[in-house]
Parts: C-alpha cells; structure tokens; sequence
C-alpha cells in the first residue's frame, strides 16, 4: 500500500515479531519498546542493537500501554546510540515538549489518555491539543493519535500542523482494516 499511494507507513511490533516482519514487508518496521539494556547479563530486557540487528529501524517509546517514567531520558539515549529513530508518545503537548528538550527524540506522539481507543479523534475533540504541541515541540517533530479513524482526522491533524498520525485500534479493531487504511491514507492528500 505504500508503494501504491506512496504514503509514508511504518509499523511497530512486538520485539518478538520484528525479525519475521521486517523480513516480509518493505516499510519500515519499529520495534514497540526498547531497555536500556546493553549486551550482557539481560534476560527478560529488549536491548537495543539486537532490536536493529533483527531490522527494527527504530522503536515507539512511552506509549500508553508502556508508559516508561523516569528512566525515559535514558531509554530514549540507548536507542539512540543503537541508530534507531525514535518515536516518543506523549500524554499533552506540554510532556511532550519536556521530553523534547531534555532528550531530542525523533518525533514525539501526542495522544491524549482520555480520547485513546474511543470513537471521537484528538482532530475532533480536541483539535488545540495538535496545534499545541506543533507550537510547543516544533513543526515537522508531532504525530497525533487517540480516536483517529478516517480520512478527516487524518487531514484536519495535518491541517493543524502535526506531520503524521499514530493510529492502533483504528486499524485493529476495524471490520476491513485494509479499507479503513486506505480510507485514513486519503486523508493525507486533503491537506
């Protein structure tokens, strides 16, 4: 489907499919978290370099279902040191500046808690939480997600400033996920 639109798709996976996916698919594959781990003593951790060597191209880090805490800055630093592009979720465009300025992820996901696997998108909702944080964190630095689910979230969220979209239950939870894909795809060309 990228090819054919020639939108930019990347997928993040569990550790334990990335080797298997980014063997199949030419789009880029992340993995959903990585540890601070270093090669060594590491059982039960997702270290970095064996992420990338297994073809993670990057790593989607503090999303809501693994909020991270207070060691954030230093996962953020050992991905980085890896060669991973990171992605770093962010509950409001303040967090995400924070996380910004401390450490310089790649690009920083905002995604309000409350609006996350619900039938109304943050483009909708809350639409001063995308151009909040574009100013806050920078343009061409935020994703948004929570809620978005067709081609107008995905184009109002661009028309706000940020420069992608964060999308999983949309996709998953979805009849035809393949149609409702194609569907949010469009929205990129109304922007």
């Amino acid at each position: 489907m990228a090819k054919e639109t020639g939108a930019n798709i990347a997928v993040a996976v569990s550790a334990l499919d990335v080797y298997r996916v980014a063997s199949a698919v030419s789009i880029p594959v992340f993995v959903q978290h990585v540890d601070t781990a270093r090669y060594g003593s590491t059982t039960g951790h997702i270290v970095p370099e064996v992420a990338k060597a297994e073809g993670a191209v990057g790593t989607l880090l503090n999303h809501s279902e693994r909020r991270i805490g207070a060691g954030l800055f230093e996962n953020i630093v050992r991905a980085k040191e890896a060669g991973l592009f990171v992605v770093v979720c962010a509950e409001t465009p303040e967090e995400g500046a924070r996380i910004s300025a401390e450490a310089s992820p790649d690009l920083i996901a905002v995604e309000p808690p409350e609006l996350i696997g619900g039938d109304i998108s943050v483009s909708s909702a809350r639409p001063e939480v995308i151009s909040g944080a574009v100013s806050l964190i920078g343009v061409g630095k935020v994703l948004v997600g929570a809620g978005v689910k067709n081609a107008v979230d995905v184009s109002k969220a661009l028309e706000l400033g940020a420069s992608g979209v964060l999308l999983a239950s949309g996709i998953t939870k979805a009849k035809d996920p393949e149609a409702v894909l194609y569907d949010l795809v469009a929205g990129l060309k109304y922007a």
